[in-house]
Order: C-alpha cells, then structure tokens, then sequence
C-alpha cells in the first residue's frame, strides 16, 4: 500500500491544497494530512481548529474517510512519515519561485531519511496564485476570499481575524 504524508501549516486551508490533495489521493492509496503544530509559531487558527476545516472540507469534496485522514503533529516529518510507514511527502508548487525552497527541503528531508521521497504536485491554474498569508491579508482587509478556502476555513478565519480586531 503506498501511503503519503501532505505536511503543512494550513492556516488556513486552501482551495489550491485541496487541488494537491485531489490529485494525490488519485496516485495513493492513503494520503495523511498532517498539520503542522509548532510551537515556535503562533498560526492565526488553533491546531484544532485547522484539522477540523480540513475534515470539513474533505467530507465536502468526497474525501472524507479511510484514504485521507488528518492528523497533527509536530517535529520532523520524516519521523511522521516512519511512524505512519509512508514513504512519500506531497508538496505542491504554485510558481518556479516555490521551487528552489521546496526542493532543499525535498533534499534535506531524503538526507534525514532515504527511504521517503518527495512528490510534487502542480496546483491548478485556477489556484496557482493562492497562498494562506494572501488569503489572511485579503479577510484582515475586509475583502472576499470566498473562492480561495472552502466554507468552513472562511468562517472560522473571519471569526478568528474578529477576535483579534482592537
């Protein structure tokens, strides 16, 4: 069985992730959405918060169960991948300007471990422009990112931004 971790911040889940995500559930037999908790950042929407737009958002394309899962985690994600015993990471890239950063990522995680491969997915031209720091400046501003995240991201977003505003 060939299984992929689909590492990341997922603040918040975009429409362009879930295009990744699509794509790479068609090639895996099991894809883990692993979000990332890190303590040395402070993400705008809590770890929980961010893997329940993602299941949201999955039970609202059909992806919802056994062969897309999402969990968090922190630490390497080489050390995730060994403890879920998959053998390939997901990243996608939007522009050449992705590349040159995820591809030393890709290095530096084959380095730490040489059984797991990176794999890159292209996201649609409809989403290409669509990152979550984008889709965060856009709602801080009052303005519509409607067709940049799925529903339920865009609400807990919204609430989120209200509970910051001075």
């Amino acid at each position: 069985m060939s299984v992929a971790v689909y590492p990341g911040s997922f603040d918040p889940v975009t429409n362009g992730h879930l295009d990744v995500l699509r794509r790479a559930s068609a090639v895996f037999d099991r894809v883990i959405v692993a979000v990332l908790a890190n303590p040395r950042k402070t993400p705008l929407l809590a770890t929980t918060e961010r893997v329940a737009s993602i299941r949201n958002a999955l039970d609202g394309i059909g992806l919802g169960g056994e062969r897309v899962v999402v969990e968090s985690f922190d630490g390497l994600t080489v050390d995730f991948c060994h403890a879920r015993d998959a053998h390939f990471i997901v990243r996608g890239l939007r522009a050449i300007s992705d590349f040159e950063a995820e591809m030393q990522l890709a290095h530096n995680n084959r380095k730490l471990a040489p059984d797991v491969d990176t794999v890159f997915f292209m996201t649609s031209l409809e989403q290409g422009y669509v990152s979550s720091s984008l889709v965060k400046e856009i709602a801080q501003f009052g303005g519509d990112v409607s067709e940049m995240v799925p529903r339920a991201a865009e609400e807990r977003l919204r609430k989120a931004l209200g509970a910051r505003s001075p």
